[in-house]
C-alpha cells in the first residue's frame, strides 16, 4: 500500500503539460525552443496559465502557431513579436517593462507608498491629539461605582 501511495505522489508531483504528441516537433532543439516560448505565453482562455500547461483549444492553436513560426525559421523574438502583434501584450505572461505597461508596474508600489504615508499621518495625528472621550464623566463614574458596589 505504501508503494502505491509513493508512486501516486510521485506521479502527481510531475509537471503536467498539455502538449499533445501530434504537436511535438521532430527536431529536439526546435521543440525545446517551442516549449520555452510556450511557457512565457498566456492562455487567452485560462488567463493565468501558460499555453504549455493549458488544455484549451486556443492554447493548442497558439502552440501550433509557435511551432509553425519556428519551423519557418523565425527567431524567438520574431515569434513573440508575431504573437503580441496578433493578440496584444496580454498574451505575454510577463509583460514588458515600459510604454503603457509602465503605469501598471508602478501603480502597485505607488499605492502601497501612499497607504503607508496616510497611515503614518493618521498615527501622528492620533498621538498629537489624545482623545478625552475615553474618560468617564462624573455622572458615568458615579453610576459605575453604584453598579460595582451593589454586591
Amino acid at each position: 500500500m505504501k508503494r502505491i501511495l509513493l508512486m501516486l505522489s510521485l506521479i502527481m508531483s510531475l509537471p503536467v503539460y498539455a502538449v499533445q504528441p501530434d504537436e511535438i516537433l521532430d527536431d529536439p532543439l526546435l521543440e525545446d525552443r517551442a516549449r520555452e516560448l510556450s511557457k512565457g505565453l498566456r492562455c487567452l482562455v485560462c488567463q493565468n496559465e501558460s499555453i504549455d500547461d493549458s488544455d484549451a483549444a486556443l492554447a493548442r492553436d497558439l502552440r501550433l502557431l509557435v511551432r509553425e513560426r519556428l519551423v519557418a525559421g523565425d527567431s524567438d523574438e520574431e515569434v513573440l513579436d508575431f504573437v503580441v502583434e496578433r493578440y496584444g501584450e496580454f498574451a505575454l505572461l510577463q509583460p514588458k517593462f515600459g510604454g503603457s505597461n509602465l503605469v501598471l508596474w508602478i501603480a502597485g508600489p505607488l499605492g502601497l507608498l501612499f497607504a503607508f504615508i496616510i497611515g503614518l499621518n493618521m498615527m501622528r495625528r492620533s498621538a498629537a491629539n489624545p482623545s478625552t472621550k475615553d474618560e468617564l464623566s462624573t455622572d458615568e463614574a458615579d453610576r459605575l461605582n453604584e453598579i460595582l458596589n451593589r454586591d
